[in-house]
């Protein structure tokens, strides 16, 4: 008899589907027999890391045979020193993501609630499902966060609220105001998770100054990434800034280990390499207007982004445009598991790769109709 897993798994796990990721390069080329694809479909940095932090990573390899700085000293004296905190207030994840789960374990169980946002990023799901706690989804508001939706749904038991800014995958974005305001009508006993894997590209005068709302609310933690703008997605470095008690709670359940040697190191470097950093958000900031005029010139409903990808609707079946763009070398990423199936995700490309998929877009939509 052979025995099926998925009723030994616990009943949290037997409800959740595995994280669906961008298609890879690779995968597509074996699938399709492709030699040239342009992907745009995992919010990557497309100028990749630095010569500086490449240089920097080789030079560490020849110490691989030795287990990595377990408590990330360098990499966490250069973020207290950049952002102007105590070490202590510094936790090292394998990735943002790392944080968002090092969160979930510490603080949720199956007595627990947590909150979060229709189509907010995935992750909180999967987070919240795996320790048992219930999960509270306050509808949407024009595809972002309506804190006050979000703010009905506390309970007694709610010990976590996960919030994503820019979200991902629609790129709003709320007000430093709002978040201020949201922050006081809500219980200090809850931790509040800043999702701030974005914050490098929000531009707008009245994104939130997270550190600035620290002072007056300390049960809040912004977790930030290598992975975005600073172009290092396969290292997987992120990092949460919050008061020190909280940070001593999640390394209390962080792996030991979870950065790699390269990886510290790499990020140390790229930290401090501010040229590299301001050419990606140039390339961004244009590349963010070719897409939008491009997207508005076929009169197609795109969300406003303030992050380094755009959010459309094609208008006809969205999974049959991803596919058939899939077909001419452009991979772009469906959005039907985030309960958004008429939309699809464009990343902001170099300029010959957005142009590649403005190009292929009106012929296949024309096809399809």
């Amino acid at each position: 008899m052979v025995t099926d897993w998925i009723k030994v798994a616990r009943r949290t796990v037997q409800a959740m589907q595995p994280y669906q990721a961008g298609k890879p390069l690779e995968e597509a080329q074996r699938e399709l027999g492709l030699t040239y694809l342009v992907k745009l479909a995992s919010n990557e940095n497309p100028h990749g890391p630095s010569p500086r932090v490449l240089n920097a990573m080789t030079e560490s390899l020849s110490d691989c045979n030795r287990y990595p700085d377990a408590n990330g000293y360098y990499l966490k004296s250069a973020l207290a020193s950049k952002f102007a905190v105590d070490v202590e207030a510094i936790t090292l994840g394998n990735g943002s993501n790392d944080i968002l789960e090092l969160v979930a374990s510490a603080f949720l169980d199956h007595n627990a609630s947590a909150v979060y946002s229709q189509y907010a990023f995935v992750v909180y799901a999967l987070a919240v499902a795996r320790s048992g706690a219930a999960a509270l989804v306050a509808p949407a508001s024009n595809y972002g966060h309506d804190l006050n939706a979000m703010l009905a749904l506390v309970q007694p038991n709610t010990k976590v609220v996960y919030l994503a800014n820019p979200n991902n995958p629609t790129g709003t974005y709320f007000s430093h105001n709002s978040l201020a305001v949201f922050l006081r009508a809500l219980r200090s006993d809850i931790v509040v998770v800043l999702d701030e894997a974005y914050y490098e590209y929000a531009q707008a005068a009245d994104y939130p100054d997270g550190q600035l709302l620290q002072r007056s609310h300390p049960n809040l933690i912004l977790t930030r990434t290598f992975s975005k703008a600073y172009g290092l997605s396969g290292l997987r470095v992120g990092y949460s800034l919050s008061h020190p008690a909280i940070a001593d709670v999640l390394n209390r359940v962080r792996q030991p280990f979870n950065v790699t040697s390269p990886s510290l190191l790499g990020a140390q470097v790229a930290l401090d390499d501010d040229q590299h950093l301001q050419q990606g958000l140039d390339t961004n900031r244009a590349g963010m207007e070719q897409i939008t005029t491009g997207l508005d010139t076929l009169g197609l409903e795109a969300i406003p982004s303030a992050a380094n990808f755009v959010t459309f609707a094609p208008g006809i079946d969205a999974a049959r445009v991803n596919q058939a763009l899939l077909e001419r070398g452009v991979i772009l990423r469906p959005l039907a598991n985030y309960h958004m199936p008429k939309h699809l995700r464009v990343s902001i490309g170099l300029e010959h790769e957005n142009q590649k998929f403005l190009n292929e877009l009106p012929a296949v939509l024309s096809a399809l109709k």
